[in-house]
């Protein structure tokens, strides 16, 4: 089951979208398709509409570089994996884009796009905090800016009859001499913690779990799942790619499995629908030198918005 989607709210209303969405796949209301490996070949293609009997939930995903649809390599997000992951019951809605804090989501239409196209009993994913933490202007912070639109999320959601989840930001890759990850987000997870435990709303604490992903992983081993490649790893990269916040496509994979982990255990309404069987363990992450992905034939250098 795909999303797709146009920038339209209603009559009158429009998502203010970025440069950056600009002439890719994200808005066009239109299925793209990508064929990919050594030698594709593909015999045919049946499209065919969702109707009202199919009983298809949505899981819409509010968020940003970490989570959106990255349309280029070697960058990748969960929210673009994490699809693979759930039966032919659950469609997954990517609403996530790089550089977004809770306000800058909010004050361009996002929100109210998800809402316009959510029905009663969808889920809605909700993980931001990397941006947030930047803002410096009267009346931001952790407890402040940050906590009240992490409750309009859920009020505005509840009110429509649907399921908020709220998660707490991935780590980024960080570590002290003793090889420990240092939590680079201040207040912002506990705050997501704090929002979620007093508004009773299911939690997946990502931060924890992608901490003890990279951990485990190792000061170099890390390096792996996020995009770190020497120069003329791909065409016209000349200079080293050293990021510590955004994951490649392995890394994406580990990071969704986290989520998927999490939605298993803290909204077990959706675990049915769940076809990845087994567990999954951040401490024993899978073989980044047993990883398959066929590289695709379109590249980006420049970083996404946002760190």
């Amino acid at each position: 089951m795909v999303h797709k989607r146009n920038p339209a709210i209603n009559l009158t209303d429009t998502v203010r979208i970025n440069p950056r969405e600009v002439g890719t796949p994200t808005w066009d209301d239109r299925l793209t398709l990508e064929f990919t490996g050594d030698a594709p070949a593909v015999q045919s293609v049946v499209i065919e509409p969702v109707s009202e009997a199919d009983s298809v939930t949505t899981v819409y995903l509010c968020g940003n570089s970490t989570v959106v649809d990255q349309t280029h390599e070697p960058w990748a997000s969960w929210g673009q994996i994490i699809p693979a992951y759930f039966d032919s019951g659950i469609v997954v809605a990517n609403n996530a884009e790089s550089g977004q804090r809770t306000t800058s989501f909010i004050t361009s239409r996002r929100l109210a796009k998800v809402l316009s196209m959510a029905r009663k009993g969808d889920y809605i994913l909700v993980e931001f905090g990397h941006n947030d933490e930047k803002d410096r202007m009267p009346g931001s912070g952790a407890y402040y800016n940050f906590s009240a639109n992490l409750k309009r999320f859920i009020d505005e959601a509840r009110a429509r009859g649907l399921k908020p989840v709220l998660i707490t930001p991935t780590a980024r890759r960080h570590f002290d001499p003793d090889g420990k990850l240092i939590d680079t987000h201040g207040e912002y997870d506990d705050a997501v913690r704090m929002v979620a435990q007093r508004e009773n709303v299911p939690l997946i604490d990502l931060t924890a779990m992608t901490t003890t992903l990279y951990e485990s992983l190792g000061v170099e081993g890390s390096k792996k799942a996020l995009v770190h490649y020497p120069a003329n790893t791909y065409p016209g990269q000349d200079k080293e790619l050293a990021d510590n916040t955004h994951f490649n496509p392995y890394g994406a994979t580990q990071v969704a499995k986290c989520v998927v982990e999490g939605l298993r255990k803290a909204v077990p309404e959706l675990a049915g629908h769940i076809v990845l069987q087994q567990s999954f363990d951040p401490a024993s992450p899978d073989d980044p030198a047993a990883f398959v992905w066929p590289l695709a034939p379109f590249y980006q250098i420049d970083k996404p918005y946002g760190n």
